[in-house]
């Protein structure tokens, strides 16, 4: 048996533009996507998942490398965040299994391909949300899921706080 660390962090980060993340603090509202393949990984397509991607440390290069990024969602309680999240995706997709770890980089994960990067990636530090159908053949689309507002977890910032 494989142990595997999928303790929370204290805190999350969440890098996008103000207008989303205003929605995302008042709403608790999140986009979960299919994972982007990474060019770098041999078999790089993760299979059927939805995702959601947060950061496990502050890092503002992110506003220099990604030009519509102009604000960050700092999460102060993750393990609730987490929950809540968890909660409300099976309360939209009730056939989906979802679990939430750090990604490994440059070795696979024991979870699988969607929680493996490229060693080149380890910059980004993030924690992955992931969900995956138990049905197989299911079609995996975008879903822009609501948890409730966050505001009494997180808080909202600018590029230049």
């Amino acid at each position: 048996m494989t142990l595997i660390d999928s303790k929370r962090p204290s805190k999350l980060y969440y890098f996008s533009e103000r207008s989303s993340l205003e929605r995302s603090l008042s709403l608790g509202e999140f986009r979960l996507s299919p994972p982007a393949p990474d060019p770098t990984m041999q078999h790089a397509t993760p299979g059927h998942y939805l995702v959601l991607g947060l950061m496990q440390s502050w890092d503002g290069s992110l506003f220099d490398t990604q030009p519509r990024v102009d604000s960050y969602l700092v999460v102060h309680d993750a393990e609730e965040f987490g929950e809540r999240l968890h909660k409300a995706v099976q309360r939209m997709l009730p056939n989906w299994a979802g679990i939430d770890a750090a990604i490994s980089y440059g070795a696979p994960s024991p979870l699988g391909k969607v929680f493996s990067k490229a060693k080149s990636l380890a910059g980004e530090d993030e924690w992955r949300f992931a969900w995956r159908p138990m049905q197989a053949g299911a079609s995996v689309h975008p879903v822009v899921i609501k948890i409730g507002s966050i505001e009494d977890i997180a808080e909202l910032h600018s590029r230049n706080d």
